[in-house]
């Protein structure tokens, strides 16, 4: 239900773009459009990996993922492209190319079983560990579209304790950050400038 509600809540603010606003920057140096391409991505891997089965789980917790993708896979560069290629791919009509999207894959993830065995470009992961760091990104990205045009969107509570709870294991691998961490959400003191779970704070989230 968490991975189908992010979806939704992803669907219904991409609605909510205007004709203007597709080419305007979003984050970083993405438009809108390849915000929105980059986001519909949580959704198409995981269309694309449930077609390539693994034969082991080399990845147990969704934290992992990250992890190993921080390591693997987070050449800024390559993930620029990467969304700007995303965005061009939605076409004429990015509303309906996302809309079309979510009800496909959620119809196969309504299929599957939660211990299929997907393969992943850091590891063979359960079904059911892996759509936890989609609703990461489903989540984060939301939020960052939300503000690129101005529409406030409200995190269905499922997504949003998803998305906290894997926050908390990204930093409890990071000691260094657990701390400032706990004094910011303690209203103790701000957090530092940059401050991320991601070694890169001006990608955050946009490695994957």
């Amino acid at each position: 239900p968490a991975y189908e509600r992010a979806a939704q809540m992803f669907v219904d603010t991409v609605r909510q773009v205007g004709a203007d606003q597709w080419e305007h920057i979003a984050l970083g140096e993405w438009t809108v459009r390849d915000l929105v391409g980059h986001t519909n991505r949580a959704l198409l891997t995981v269309e694309t990996y449930l077609g390539q089965p693994a034969a082991v789980v080399e990845v147990e917790r969704p934290a992992d993922y990250f992890i190993r993708a921080r390591a693997a896979l987070a050449d800024p560069a390559a993930v620029a492209a990467r969304g700007r290629e995303a965005g061009q791919a939605l076409g004429a009509d990015p509303v309906t190319a996302v809309r079309e999207t979510a009800e496909r894959v959620l119809a196969k993830v309504g299929g599957a079983v939660d211990d299929a065995c997907l393969t992943t470009p850091v590891g063979g992961m359960r079904l059911i560990d892996y759509l936890p760091t989609r609703v990461f990104e489903l989540t984060v990205h939301t939020l960052d579209l939300s503000a690129a045009i101005s529409v406030p969107v409200t995190l269905p509570e499922g997504a949003a304790a998803l998305t906290l709870d894997l926050v908390a294991d990204l930093v409890a691998s990071r000691p260094d950050r657990v701390a400032p961490l706990l004094l910011a959400a303690t209203g103790r003191q701000a957090l530092p400038p940059g401050f991320s779970v991601f070694s890169n704070p001006s990608t955050c989230a946009k490695k994957h």
